[in-house]
Order: structure tokens, then sequence, then C-alpha cells
């Protein structure tokens, strides 16, 4: 588990293990405790997400998101509580059997009751992390191709600094198939998908305040490029983190 307060920011994290491992990345929950809070930014992990909030208000809402390819900015809520379940992305055809290609950069209000939850689940992160896995689990009806999930794992080791030649030689499957794969279901080329993931990947080394290029970027102009194109800012800018702006950065467990 994955546990850290900063400033009046609290964020508790899970990652599922067996099956679902393949599945999510992780179901996490961010309280925050502040009478105000500032706008914040959440930028591309390539991730899908649904999301239950609870604001001080007494207002409730759920909604389901697909893949983010810039920053997102998100209101401020005071006194707020925030449960989400991050899939990866195989699991729109194997959990969801839907494409998330029209949800490109947007979200969906979902209904109370959807999956079963409801406001009361705000409550507890311990109980929303079993109901969240058994339901998921109970929506894998069918194998998962091995093929695509060794894609999804050749991706993830290598962090996202893999061409698509490599990982098309690698799993046995053409370019153009896995494309359409990508297209179909999350509507993002493979290439849009692993600079995504290669960015996400470099903000560990961002806020630590190393700004030298690693995982094959071409050079430092590249670099920065890239840092700007997904996260809307310089690297500096990133490092710094003013109000804690930015969430992934915030959440990440101090070195």
């Amino acid at each position: 588990m994955i546990h850290s307060t900063k400033n009046q920011l609290e964020y508790l994290s899970l990652k599922p293990d067996g099956i679902l491992e393949d599945l999510v990345e992780s179901i996490w929950m961010m309280r925050y405790h502040a009478d105000e809070t500032a706008e914040s930014i959440i930028v591309p992990d390539g991730k899908l997400d649904i999301a239950l909030l609870a604001v001080e208000n007494g207002s409730f809402e759920m909604f389901i998101s697909g893949i983010s390819t810039g920053p997102v900015i998100k209101p401020p809520f005071p006194q707020s509580t925030m449960m989400v379940i991050s899939f990866h992305p195989i699991a729109a055809e194997y959990i969801f059997s839907q494409s998330f290609a029209d949800l490109k950069n947007n979200r969906q209000k979902l209904p109370e009751g959807y999956w079963g939850f409801c406001s009361d689940d705000i409550t507890d992160f311990g109980s929303f992390y079993e109901k969240a896995c058994q339901m998921i689990a109970s929506k894998l009806i069918r194998e998962i191709d091995f093929r695509k999930k060794h894609l999804f794992e050749l991706i993830d080791a290598s962090k996202g600094a893999v061409t698509v030649k490599e990982l098309s030689e690698k799993v046995g499957w053409s370019s153009r198939q896995i494309n359409r794969y990508f297209n179909h279901w999350l509507g993002v080329s493979l290439k849009s998908y692993l600079n995504m993931i290669r960015f996400s990947n470099s903000l560990k080394q961002l806020k630590n305040g190393d700004f030298y290029p690693e995982l094959n970027y071409g050079d430092q102009s590249h670099f920065i490029r890239e840092i700007k194109k997904f996260a809307g800012v310089k690297p500096t800018i990133l490092n710094k983190n003013e109000n804690d702006r930015f969430i992934q950065l915030s959440m990440m467990p101090e070195d």
C-alpha cells in the first residue's frame, strides 16, 4: 500500500494481485482536508478511470473517463473525497466490452448504482477496494489473449521507450493490426500511447530534479517538447509543483 499525506492532501493506493494485475493499475483514494483548494492538474498516464467523488456540500457523482492526451484541469473541491479505479487499457475490451475512443479527453457521468456503487462507498477505502476487486473479477468472463497481455507487459517493462516495430516483432502481431486495436478501443495510435507512457515514467525523475533526458528521448529539446505537450509546462515548472497543483507528482511517495 502507498499512503502519503502532504499538507492537507491525503492519498492511499493499493494494487490488486492475481489476474486483476493485468486489468487494474491501482485502486486509490484522494482526500482534501483543506477548506480551500486551488485548481489541480492531472497529466496523461494512459489509464481508464472510474471515479466516485463526494464533496462537503453533500454532492456526489460518479464518472468514467478515457485516455487523456494532454493536461486536464481539475476544479477545486475543498473538503472532498475521491475513490478511483485506474484500469490498464486492456480492460476496455475484457471488462467493459466497449470502445473508449469517444471518451478520449472526455468523461461520462454514471448513474448512482453503476456496478453497485453509491455514495456510501466513499466512506471507507478498504471496503471500496474489496468491492471493486470483486466486481471487476465478476466482469472478466474470458481469458485474456496472450499476445495482448504480452504486448502491454512489454510496454510497461520498457516504460514506453520501445518502438512499434520492436513490439510488433516480439508479440508476432503486425503494426497495422496493433494500431487498429489501439484506435478502436482507445482512440489513439500505439505510438501516441507509447509517448504517453514514456512521459508518465519521466515524472519521477522530474520530481527529483533530474532534467537529463532518459528513456530514449532524442535530445534535450525533444524531451522538453514532449513534457510541454503532455503537461503544458516546462520540466522546471513540473519540478517546483507549486501549491501541489500537479496531482500525480504530489501523490508520489518521497524517496
